[in-house]
Parts: C-alpha cells; sequence; structure tokens
C-alpha cells in the first residue's frame, strides 16, 4: 500500500500539488465546498454542499482528472492544516470532520457518469489517505439520500462507513456539542460570519452553482451500454423489472442509432405476462426522444412495489427500423439504523 501510495504522488506531483496545480476556472467558480473552523478536539472542519452543484455541467465542462487532482489537492491543504493544528496545540491532529449538507439532494446528483467520477474520488481517499477522515455528518438529508448513498456504498471501506452519521432534526444542536458556536458558521448553528457579516461565510465555503454552457467543452459524456437490440419498424421493445421495495430507483440510459426512439415506463396491474401496454398503468408518459443526438439519461424513484415495465416504441415509423443501445440498473434503498433517540442514524 505504501509503494502504490508513492507510486500516486509521483504521478500526480502531489508533492507540490497545493501551489503547481491551477484547476480549471469552471472548478474553482461552480464546485462546492470549503474548510471553515475547527471541532472542538481542534480538527480541520471541512463542508460539503451538496445542492447547489451541477454534476453534469461540470462534467461537461472540465475533465476528471481535473476533479481528481482539485480533490487531491484539498486533502493536501486539509493534511497541511493538520500538522499546523498539531504544532498549535501541542497535539497530533492527523483527521479531519466532515460535514454534508444534504439539502437539495436530487435525481440530477444520481447522473450515472457523475456517481461514477465521485466514486474514482472516493477510491483515491481510501487507497491513500486511509484514517484522514474522523467522522461525517449529514444534515438536512432528504428522502432520496438511502438511495444515493447505496448507489457511493461500494467505494466505501467498513471502518469508513461506521463514521457516518446522519443527524436529525436536532442537527444543530448536535454539531455545537462537537463545534464550538465561535468556529461554526451562524448558518449551520453557530455564530460564525464573515467580516461582512454573511451567515454562510462564503470567503470560506463556497455553494456552486448552475454551469453555464459556455464552460462546455464537449456535447455528452461518453457513456458504456451493456446491450443493444435492432426495434423493426411498427414494433414495441418491452423490458420488465420487478420491484419488491418502495423507494427503490430504476435508472436507464439509452441512445439510438440514426433516428428517435419512443419511450415509456409503465406498471403491470395485473399478474398476466400478455397484459398490454394499452392496459398498464402509466408512469412516465411515453415520449419520443432525440437519442440519436443526445443520450438520455434518468431515472425513477419506485413508490410502490410491482412490475415496471421499461417500453421503447417504434411504432410510429412504417419505414426505419432503430438500433438502441441500453443500460438499466435497480438500486435499492439502503438500511437505516437509529441508534439515538432524537433521529441520528448511522448508515450501515
Amino acid at each position: 500500500m505504501i509503494r502504490k501510495h508513492l507510486e500516486f504522488r509521483r504521478q500526480m506531483k502531489v508533492d507540490n500539488i497545493i501551489e503547481d496545480f491551477i484547476p480549471p476556472e469552471v472548478i474553482q467558480k461552480y464546485v462546492s465546498g470549503g474548510m471553515c473552523g475547527y471541532d472542538r478536539e481542534g480538527s480541520p472542519i471541512w463542508y460539503d454542499v451538496v445542492g447547489p452543484l451541477d454534476p453534469k455541467g461540470l462534467l461537461m465542462s472540465a475533465t476528471k482528472q481535473d476533479f481528481l487532482k482539485t480533490k487531491i489537492q484539498h486533502t493536501e491543504m486539509l493534511r497541511r492544516e493538520c500538522k499546523l493544528q498539531s504544532q498549535r496545540l501541542g497535539k497530533l491532529i492527523e483527521a479531519i470532520t466532515l460535514i454534508y449538507d444534504c439539502e437539495g439532494l436530487g435525481l440530477k446528483h444520481l447522473w450515472k457518469p457523475a456517481i461514477e467520477t465521485y466514486g474514482e474520488v472516493l477510491t483515491m481517499f481510501e487507497d491513500n489517505y486511509p484514517e484522514g477522515l474522523k467522522r461525517v455528518y449529514l444534515i438536512k438529508a432528504p428522502a432520496l439520500l438511502p438511495v444515493a448513498y447505496n448507489l457511493i456504498k461500494p467505494f466505501l471501506c467498513e471502518e469508513t462507513r461506521r463514521k457516518i452519521v446522519i443527524l436529525g432534526s436536532n442537527w444543530k444542536e448536535v454539531l455545537r456539542k462537537h463545534i464550538d458556536p465561535e468556529q461554526l458558521p451562524e448558518v449551520y448553528g453557530g455564530t460564525l460570519t464573515d467580516p461582512d457579516g454573511d451567515p454562510r461565510c462564503r470567503t470560506m465555503i463556497k455553494y456552486g452553482g448552475t454551469v453555464p454552457k459556455s464552460y462546455y467543452i464537449q456535447d455528452q459524456v461518453k457513456i458504456q451500454y451493456d446491450n443493444s437490440v435492432t426495434i423493426s419498424r411498427g414494433s414495441v421493445f418491452q423490458l420488465e423489472y420487478e420491484v419488491t421495495t418502495p423507494g427503490t430507483l430504476i435508472r436507464w440510459q439509452f441512445a439510438s442509432d440514426g433516428a428517435d426512439i419512443g419511450f415509456g415506463v409503465y406498471m403491470r396491474t395485473t399478474k398476466d405476462g400478455s397484459q398490454k401496454v394499452s392496459e398498464m398503468l402509466q408512469v412516465l408518459p411515453s415520449e419520443r426522444y432525440n437519442a440519436h443526438l443526445v443520450p438520455e439519461d434518468s431515472c425513477l424513484n419506485c413508490a410502490e412495489p410491482g412490475v415496471y415495465v421499461l417500453c421503447f416504441d417504434n411504432s410510429y415509423s412504417i419505414l426505419q427500423s432503430k438500433r438502441v443501445s441500453y443500460k438499466v440498473e435497480l438500486v435499492p434503498n439502503a438500511d437505516l439504523v437509529s441508534p439515538h433517540s432524537r433521529g441520528d442514524k448511522r448508515l450501515q
């Protein structure tokens, strides 16, 4: 592991990355987060603000290598701060506290290329900065969080998972137990503000935003598909998936060759496998997608168990067959175990 880490530092020029690497402008402006304050034990605190992030816009505007180097730079800055804190306090400080502000977490953040990129970043952390994390607090968690967690869970080791705590409605009170109010931004329940009185401390924490298309350097992110099928003119192609747990997410990506293709999602209302689409419950209305120009990438949060049918529709075409490449996966809800009486939870 040490040998691999030394090779990683050599390849990524980690020893000088704080001074030498300058992230692209779009990353500097639109990647949210930042270091702000210290917890009661003296460890630096890093904030990740999820909601304002525009994953698709960022990946259209910068390379994955740029993101990886930016995260390495942030991590090295935090390691340097830990060393400085050790000198200031006269005790060893070697891990950080991480606060995830999950307000606004939505389906746009579950875009598959974004999850894959984030997974690569997490793998880099696990491989090269073990035990650099003291604890992770997730605040303002929406109902979609368990699904999102299940997508990144494979990239986390068991030790890291045990450090993740979801705080309930009393999250400000819990944060104040671990962080002195003078070290905690006012917006998060403390008294710290910027010099101009800004309660969000924007000079230290960036809040991202939608990336203007003027930054885009590519039209689409390359996607690898698992399957392909030729749909004859005047016909449809159906895929069936049985959902047993409410809140399961169905994710799909598809592209067509040469022309558009219809697509919709339905739910069987009988156990009869011969039920026609017209007799099923319409969950996502069928529309024609220009998937030959822009690959379609979306998902559906299944509120009810049942058999869901993804239908590719070429019935409107009287002359042309369509070849469709696709990838579909089911993402279940994560299990949440609550050891605290006031709603705080640990992700398993």
